[in-house]
């Protein structure tokens, strides 16, 4: 597998609902909103269109603001929009900073990984910044937006950016094994092998089993012409991860390489 094809994969795009920022991020101020809150939100998933209509209105009135302003924006990520939820979602982290609210660098995680599965990597860096700037460094907060923001400037060929913010999540937080995995394949693509060994071995450390690591320390090795290692790893992650994407590419890199 080439290089390129392998950082793609191992940063490729999350879903929104899975992404830096839980979907119920918006802040609720008292009881009511946060019924009507959860209503929308639960419209999103069955109706999303009537979900626009109503968080439309919703956001019209008094009280709507950000809560209103996010059903809106999952409404428009749940129908493929990605593109008009991305704005939405800037939008609603926007609202949320006028209000000193503490889920501002979720919001604009969301609005980040939104902009990145519309194609714009370069709207997504700038959302992502915004989360770090109101993460205030702290980590469980910082570490997965300085994550996305890598991912963004790999997808600009901006590697030297992408590889500072990695640094800079793993010595905010250590044991973030996908923060190795993914230095350890940047490390890989600038052919520094003794940097990709140690920080894939690191990730293995902290999450072992874990398919992507699998993979990643399968190309690793055959990057160091350690092909018996490399189909041993491959093979362990064929088996151990049946249907999942890094099994896929590992059969892929097995039929390349074959003992």
């Amino acid at each position: 597998m080439k290089g390129s094809t392998a950082l793609k994969l191992a940063m490729a795009s999350v879903s929104l609902a899975t992404s830096t920022a839980p979907v119920g991020a918006a802040p609720v101020r008292d009881a009511d909103q946060a019924e009507r809150y959860r209503s929308c939100l639960a419209l999103v998933d069955a109706r999303p269109d009537q979900a626009i209509e109503r968080a439309t209105q919703w956001r019209g009135e008094a009280g709507g603001g950000v809560p209103a302003r996010h059903c809106l924006a999952l409404a428009y990520a749940k129908q493929g929009n990605y593109a008009r939820a991305a704005t939405a979602l800037a939008e609603t982290a926007g609202a949320a900073e006028a209000e000193a609210d503490p889920n501002v660098a979720e919001l604009w995680g969301q609005a980040g990984n939104a902009a990145l599965l519309a194609g714009q990597p370069q709207l997504a860096l700038g959302y992502f910044g915004s989360g770090i700037a109101a993460s205030g460094m702290r980590p469980a907060h910082a570490v997965p937006l300085l994550i996305d923001r890598a991912r963004a400037a790999v997808e600009l060929h901006h590697d030297p950016e992408a590889r500072t913010d990695l640094e800079r999540a793993t010595r905010l937080d250590p044991v973030s094994a996908q923060a190795w995995l993914l230095r350890a394949t940047l490390a890989r693509r600038d052919h520094d092998l003794p940097s990709a060994e140690r920080f894939i071995l690191q990730a293995g450390t902290i999450a072992p089993g874990d398919a992507d690591i699998g993979l990643e320390a399968g190309n690793i090795a055959a990057a160091q012409g350690k092909l018996d290692l490399a189909r041993a790893a491959w093979t362990a992650v064929t088996k151990g991860a049946p249907g999942s994407a890094a099994a896929e590419a590992a059969a892929g890199s097995l039929a390349a390489n074959p003992g």
